[in-house]
This record gives C-alpha cells, structure tokens and sequence, in this order.
C-alpha cells in the first residue's frame, strides 16, 4: 500500500514532522527500549515504565508510516532502535521478553501492556521487511509467554497484558507455531476473563478509561476466528453499542477526559483514543467485513484523526473537543493529568504525560494499510476510500496493481485503474458507505449494477485486463444530526474531582451537528495561531435548518483542492448553513441552552470540514422551528 495525493501530502507531514523527529526532541524517545536509566517522566531507575509505552507507539506508527511511504532513511532510523531488540531476544532464546532480553523475565501489569505495543511495533517490522529473524524473535517471546496476562474489566481503568493477543495471533498466522494459538485461547479463556465478557453480553458495562477501554474491547473479536465462540464477536459488538449511545461524539470516537464522559460540546477526547479507536475497528472490520466497520473507521480518521495535529505536524493537543472557543481546556477540567492546558498544541502535545505525542504516529498509517483488504475467494476489497496505490496477488496468484486516484472525501468520484502482470480472473469488491444513496459505478466507461451486497459491497467478478477502468461515484448531501447532551460528569466522579453541589442535574440539552458524506463540518472561529483565537469574532449561532427540504436549505459551495494539502482553513468543501444569532454564552457548567432558542434574523453562516478548524463550533444550538421539524 502507498498513498497518493492529498493523502500522500498529510503523510509526509507526519514524517517531516512529530513521526520523523520525536527522537530528537525528548529522552522517552531518544532512549526508549535501550534498556538504560532514562530521566524522563514515569521512568523507573531501570528503564522501565512510562518511556516503554510511550517510545513502542511511536516506534510502531514510525515504521509503518516508513514502509507505507516506501520511505529508506525513516525506515533505517526506526529499525536502529528495533533491530536490537530483535537481536537480543534471538540471543537469549526462548524464555525471553521484548523488555530488556531478560530470561525469566515475565512482565506483567503495565509492562506486560507496553510489552504488546512493541509486539506490534513488531509485526510491523516483520510485515513490511519480511526479515526472518523478526518472526524468529516474536515467535520466541510468544510461544513461551505467560497464558495469565490479566483481565479486560472495561471498568477499572487499569491497562492489561491480553493486548499482547493481537500481535500472539499475528505471529501464529505468519509462523503457524501451535504453542502461540495454544496460550492465546488459554489467555482469553481464565475465568476472569470470561465472566468480564458474559457481563459485556448482559450490558454490564462500566464507563472506563477510554484509551484502555478501546483497546480491551476489541480483544474478544480478535480472538473469535481462532475461537469460534459468537459470544466473543457479539461482545466486542455489545461494547461498541454500549459506546455509540453513551459516550459518542459527532467525530467518530468517544469522550475520555481520561474517563468516558458521557456526550456534550466541551467534552474532550484524548489523542490516544483515536489510535486505539481505529485500531479496535480495524480488527472488527478484518473480522466481519461489513462496511459498517469501514464507515467507522471514516469519518474518526478524517475528523478526529485529522484535529490534533497541527497543519505542519510539528504540534499537536493532548485533547480535542467538539467545541472550542478558547486556548484553555474547557469546561469542567478534572484535576488529573494532564490538565488545563490540555487542549493547547505543543511539540510534546502535553510535555508531562507523552502517551498521546507517541500514539499519533499511528494514525496515518494504520488508515492506509487498512485501504484494501484480501478477500477469502482470491479477490480484493476497497475497504477505505483515498487516493492510493495497492499491489497485491489475486485469483491464481498473478500480481495486479490498482491506482486509485480520488480527491474522496472531499469530492464524491474514485477513480482506479487495474494493471494485472497477465489477464487475470479475481472479484473486485468496492464499498458503498451507508451514508450513501444512489451510487454510481462505470467499468470502462459503461455504466454497471451498484447494488451492495448484505456486506455493503458492490461485487465485480470478471477476467481483468491490463489497463481496465473502475469508476464508482458516492453522492453526497448535506445531513442535520440532532441529539442530546447529556449530564458530566456521567461517572468516575471521584476521578474527575466534583463535589455533590457541582455536578449537573441530569440534563438532555438539544443539539444539532452538520455532516457531508463521511465529514463533519464546523464553523470555524478565526485564529492568530494554533492556541490563540481572534479576538471579537461571531460565532454565538443557533442552526436553523429546515428539515422539510431533503438537503436542510443547507448551499454546497466548492473550491480545487490546493497543490500541497495541509487542512487549509480555506478548504475546498464549504457549506452556507441557515443560523440564528443570539446571545449564547457558554460556562463551564453547561456549554448549550437549556432548549431551542430563539435568535435573531436569519442569516447564513460558512462551515468547513472540522478537520481544517482549530478554534470552532461542531454542536450547536438549534432555534424551537429547526428542533420541531426534526422531531415531530
């Protein structure tokens, strides 16, 4: 896989900027899994501690953003830090751990849980070099690992070493060592572990830490090929259900401020919790293969994937949330880490707590490698739309390459070229997002059927020829989403640090959300800089929209994509929404009115895709005649 175009451009940001340099600009990153001292916060005299899962996300997001960019010199600078772990575990033999080579060494606890952030890093390594001594190294430290590694109570907040599974069954699926499959099912069936997953089933599920909470939830389906067991699947699926009624944010991922925080416009997600997100769908779309999954995985990308970095990725924000109107995190910062500056941008996002400046180096990269995917008759699907480049075998075995060329999501037409080695027979499956009406698809210029599968793919099987064309058009329109805020703190009260007279009332205060195809659009408040908005700019509105017309009177207005891609606040999709001034001021005991309002004389105001925005307005408040016709 390699990216092209826009997406290509936002890539090599990532690399000219945070991605390529972190090394250089704090110890965590320079020192990280040398087995050394390192001063640097959460550090234990040996090493060990928060640099470990700090440097393994950074590591693991370095090197595939290398092999995706087919970049040598980011490549050689990740492998000089992996290459000796790899070396010392195949030194030491089995009985060995990624942590420092140690034999005897069995991690558990948070090292256990930093232990499965470097068996990614890994696979990854393994995946993009096909280096024999990589799979030497994971299979000696998985076939020997301990079968206890912890439990997944959603809960607790604590951090568990089941994450080691997906890199165990990785391993097992390239070296087939039946000990790794054997400790993996043995992990995921201790007692513990199962009652957690029936009380999953049985909605017994607590608002946790949500980074922890993303990455435990998956776990289950990770499993369920090698199980069998439906009631891993459906947990993991009761999880996700659970989330997208509780805690989901208009961006595509939940609150988590460190905790799950129920759902309102000053709510705030950590940077972490998109990484682990998109992570947790990836394995849940390789699972079950239902564009859902993909939808999913779509709009967290390009909006809260795209809203933390910096448009020159040389900073980024701990903290992002729907609405922002100040450089200070607001409202209601709980007193833990990492504070009220957590929502500025920095170089080290927060220069405390280095989890989230190391985890978003997966972001990128995990999207592209996930953009197509094998298909169990010998084909390929178009899982995740973008320009790009995929090489892969199909039907008998032959090598076809498929050029994607696509301005998607900001324009509705994807365009591919197939380029097989010799005429090939193989199925090509193109996804059709739920959000979309009325698709298109053109094979060489005719048009062909477009109707998805139960999946929500549309199926091409025929012998391809060299140079054959694909042509699939995804309309899109203008949607008002409507819900409800809902009370904060939802729980974890202790942690967030409320006494009884501070908490809200248990309110639902309306809402409403603008959306386009996979994007949500904000309007954007004028900044001076990444942390500093323009001073006296407008942006008290309530959405006034009317819902009797299909596209809400909601205006498209387009402009070309700019040469170089950056999230340019002058994006290239605006849309001129119906609003209502008023006099809204926000606090930091409740960010939106008590209900409907009523404002001034209509008018209209400009939305941008929340990716492009620093400072910006996602939810917003909605005049009674708007609120009415959507709910009657």
């Amino acid at each position: 896989m390699e990216p092209a175009g826009w997406l290509r451009d936002w890539a090599q940001s990532a690399r000219d900027g945070i991605t390529g340099h972190l090394d250089e600009w704090h110890p965590t990153f320079a020192d990280g899994w040398k087995g050394i001292p390192i001063q640097a916060p959460g550090a234990k005299p040996d090493g060990t501690g928060w640099p470990l899962e700090q440097s393994a996300y950074w590591l693991d997001g370095a090197i595939r953003l290398g092999f995706v960019l087919h970049d040598d010199a980011l490549i050689r600078k990740i492998r000089a830090r992996l290459d000796p772990v790899v070396e010392g575990v195949n030194k030491a033999g089995f009985g060995t751990t990624f942590i420092y080579w140690k034999q005897g060494y069995k991690p558990d606890g948070f090292e256990s849980w930093a232990h499965s952030q470097m068996g990614r890093a890994l696979v990854a390594l393994y995946q993009g070099s096909g280096d024999p001594r990589v799979l030497d190294a994971l299979v000696k430290v998985y076939a020997d690992y301990p079968s206890r590694m912890g439990n997944i109570d959603l809960g607790g907040g604590l951090v568990s070493g089941l994450c080691n599974l997906d890199p165990m069954l990785e391993t097992y699926s390239y070296s087939g060592d039946p000990r790794i499959l054997d400790r993996a099912l043995l992990a995921i069936s201790q007692p513990e572990v199962s009652r957690e997953i029936h009380g999953w089933l049985a909605g017994r599920i607590a608002p946790g830490h949500m980074d922890i909470f993303y990455e435990n939830i998956r776990l289950p389906a990770v499993v369920y090929p090698w199980s069998g067991d439906p009631n891993d699947l459906n947990a993991t699926l009761a999880a996700f259900k659970w989330l997208d009624e509780n805690h989901m944010l208009p961006y595509g991922v939940a609150s988590g401020e460190e905790f799950a925080s129920g759902i309102g416009a000053f709510r705030k997600t950590e940077t972490c919790d998109v990484t682990s997100m998109l992570l947790a769908t990836s394995w849940v779309y390789r699972v079950q293969g239902s564009r859902t999954w993909g939808d999913r995985m779509e709009r967290a990308f390009f909006n809260a994937g795209a809203a933390p970095a910096a448009r020159d990725f040389k900073t980024m924000c701990y903290y992002q949330s729907p609405n922002r109107i100040q450089s200070a995190a607001q409202p209601c910062e709980q007193p833990n880490s990492p504070g009220p500056e957590g929502n500025r941008f920095h170089p080290l996002g927060c220069p405390t707590v280095l989890c989230c400046v190391g985890n978003i180096n997966r972001i990128i990269p995990n999207f592209i490698i996930h953009m197509w995917m094998a298909t169990n008759d010998n084909g390929l699907a178009a899982t995740l739309y973008g320009p790009c480049t995929v090489t892969a075998r199909v039907g008998a075995g032959i090598t076809v390459r498929i050029a994607t060329e696509t301005d998607y999501p900001f324009g509705e037409t994807i365009r591919m070229t197939i380029a097989p080695q010799s005429p090939v027979e193989f199925p090509l499956y193109l996804r059709v997002p739920g959000w979309c009406e009325g698709a298109r698809i053109t094979l060489n210029g005719a048009p062909i059927a477009a109707t998805p599968d139960g999946r929500g793919f549309a199926r091409i099987a025929r012998v391809w020829g060299n140079a054959d064309k694909v042509s699939i058009v995804l309309p899109m329109r203008a949607r008002v989403v409507r819900g409800y805020e809902t009370e904060f703190p939802s729980a974890n009260r202790e942690y967030f640090g409320f006494e009884p007279p501070q908490l809200f009332e248990h309110r639902r205060l309306p809402y409403a959300s603008v959306v386009y195809g996979p994007l949500l659009f904000s309007l954007p408040i004028p900044e001076v800089d990444s942390n500093t908005p323009v001073k006296g700019a407008r942006w008290q509105f309530a959405i006034d929209t009317d819902a009797r017309r299909k596209d809400s009177g909601i205006e498209v207005v387009r402009h070309p994509m700019p040469l170089h891609w950056d999230w340019p606040a002058d994006a290239p999709i605006v849309l001129e929404a119906p609003a209502q001034a008023f006099d809204w001021r926000p606090t930091d005991a409740q960010a939106l009115p008590d209900g409907p309002v009523a404002g001034a004389a209509p008018e209209a105001i400009r939305l941008v895709p929340y990716g492009c925005t620093k400072f910006r307005i996602s939810m917003f408040p909605v005049t009674a005649g708007a609120w009415n016709l959507g709910n009657r």
